[in-house]
């Protein structure tokens, strides 16, 4: 019994695999031998995409940048809006003077035509361009004890810069307390986003700022320089400009009162008809008779 159990259970193996097999060599393979393509902008970038295991083949590129996707290739053919910048062939495309727009991620979508046959690939694109003088945002006057924020950015580089920041020319460290000569500050810097913060601000950070930007194609030339300046909260000019508001605010209402009770502001007053004098005088007098040759109305 034994032996005739291991027989049927190797009949039922092969009439799986006999199954399967067919199944399993129908399915598409679809790979690239340089996931990542790195170019120097106005170069040409070529994008392999590698299949195998289809009968009749439809291969389409699609590229996504954020949340914009466009489809370059279309059934073995090249689009009407990458036409002359970009040539098709069975296992690649070629990018002509690719500029930093083009960069982003393209698919080769593969399968087969009529059929379910399905792959797909990502190539990753990156052209190369070095970063531009960056530009600051730094206060020029700041309250010690508050919370201080620069920034410095630029948006040429490609792939995107880091960030080194300099105080009165000498760089800055990221960690301020791993310096002597940074260790009374307390900030914290982010080379990725350009932002040097001091929370809080104080005194020591009195200094000239500028900053520069690097990637892996070269580095930048410096920012321009600003000086912040980190002083007292000035408590007394305060309290000196709410007084003179209010003694100009009280000078005002006395002048107001003072109008209206010499009467410089009338209120104003139902208006009477005025009367009207109408004098009449005769030319000519019967003689002997006495008229009335004047009338007045009131």
């Amino acid at each position: 019994m034994g032996t005739k159990a291991r027989v049927q259970r190797k009949q039922l193996l092969l009439f799986v695999l006999a199954t399967l097999c067919p199944l399993v060599s129908s399915k598409g393979t679809v790979y690239t031998n340089e996931p990542v393509v790195k170019v120097a902008e106005n170069q040409f970038a070529r994008l392999t995409c590698i299949y195998s295991g289809f009968s009749n083949p439809r291969v389409e590129w699609k590229f996504v940048q954020g949340d914009t996707t466009s489809l370059v290739c279309y059934n073995n053919k090249i689009t009407a809006s990458y036409e002359g910048r970009v040539t098709f062939s069975p296992n690649d495309i070629t990018i002509h003077s690719v500029t930093r727009k083009d960069n982003g991620m393209y698919t080769c979508m593969v399968s087969e035509d009529g059929g379910n046959n399905y792959g797909e690939v990502n190539v990753q694109l990156i052209v190369l361009v070095p970063p531009s003088k960056p530009t600051v945002s730094i206060p020029t006057s700041v309250t010690i004890g508050n919370r201080v924020v620069l920034t410095c950015s630029e948006k040429d580089g490609s792939p995107p810069s880091e960030y080194t920041w300099f105080r009165n020319g000498v760089m800055m460290p990221t960690e301020p307390k791993s310096n002597r000569a940074f260790s009374n500050s307390s900030y914290t810097l982010f080379q990725k986003t350009g932002e040097l913060i001091f929370e809080p601000v104080s005194t020591f950070d009195s200094a000239a700022y500028s900053c520069q930007a690097q990637n892996e194609v070269g580095l930048s030339a410096k920012s321009e320089v600003v000086r912040m300046e980190a002083a007292e909260l000035n408590v007394g000019a305060i309290v000196a400009g709410v007084l003179v508001t209010l003694i100009l605010l009280g000078v005002l209402i006395f002048g107001i009162w003072f109008a209206y009770s010499h009467g410089y502001f009338e209120r104003a007053k139902k208006s009477s008809p005025s009367k009207k004098v109408i004098y009449s005088q005769s030319t000519a007098r019967s003689e002997g008779e006495f008229k009335q040759t004047s009338s007045f109305l009131v």
